[in-house]
């Protein structure tokens, strides 16, 4: 099986993320979308068994350089909630561009609306046939196969759609925060391009990305929960 740029494959699939335990599950999670919408809206978590179920085989790009082959996801493809959900609420005139995703545990992310519309987006529930659990997103989260797996945001609760490409704080942590603000995300992330870095070609900076990311594998292992 030949791999994108600068990836390597692994036999399982880490906890990746910033550190620390997984956020609390709410007992009716929801999913709050906001933005240039009229006003808010609620997507109870529950209502996403209501809508047109997808499974998809894909792999998952961490922009460390590690593949996880063959990762069984099942949930709503994210196009399919935009469409029913978000698309209905927007005035005609506006022209939504980007999409900021949020965690539970205040993590974010930004996405091109173009690039989370692709059929294979989903928002998941499920993994390998069971439920997501902490380490993995629960209870739902983005999975983008096409792009490294920061636009990829776990424990999703939040949804807000912009006309421009946002300026955002990528985590409540001040440190993370830098840490991330330092590395610079590209902001299409696509992994067939090596979209690493915002400013950089992707194979200078695999170096970088391997060695902070060892760091944050390291302590996640380590931390409790």
């Amino acid at each position: 099986m030949k791999l994108p740029p600068g990836q390597l494959k692994i036999d399982d699939f880490p906890r990746f993320g910033l550190g620390g335990r997984a956020p609390s599950v709410p007992a009716a999670p929801r999913i709050e979308i906001c933005g240039v919408l009229d006003e808010p809206v609620t997507l109870p978590v529950s209502e996403l068994a209501t809508m047109p179920r997808r499974k998809l085989t894909a792999d998952f790009h961490c922009v460390s350089g590690w593949t996880a082959t063959d990762l069984q996801w099942e949930g709503v493809a994210f196009a399919d909630v935009y469409d029913a959900v978000l698309r209905p609420r927007l005035a005609p005139e506006l022209a939504v561009t980007h999409v900021v995703l949020e965690g539970l545990d205040g993590y974010r992310s930004v996405a091109w609306l173009e690039d989370l519309l692709d059929p294979a987006v989903l928002v998941a529930d499920r993994l390998d046939g069971r439920p997501l659990d902490s380490d993995h997103g629960a209870p739902v989260r983005l999975v983008s196969p096409a792009q490294y797996g920061y636009v990829s945001t776990k424990h999703l609760a939040r949804i807000e759609l912009h006309t421009s490409e946002p300026r955002i704080r990528y985590h409540p942590d001040r440190r993370s925060n830098l840490r991330l603000q330092m590395v610079k995300p590209h902001p299409r992330a696509r992994v067939a391009r090596e979209e690493r870095h915002r400013y950089l070609p992707g194979r200078l900076v695999r170096p970088l990305y391997h060695r902070l990311i060892q760091q944050v594998r390291t302590r996640n292992a380590a931390a409790p929960g």
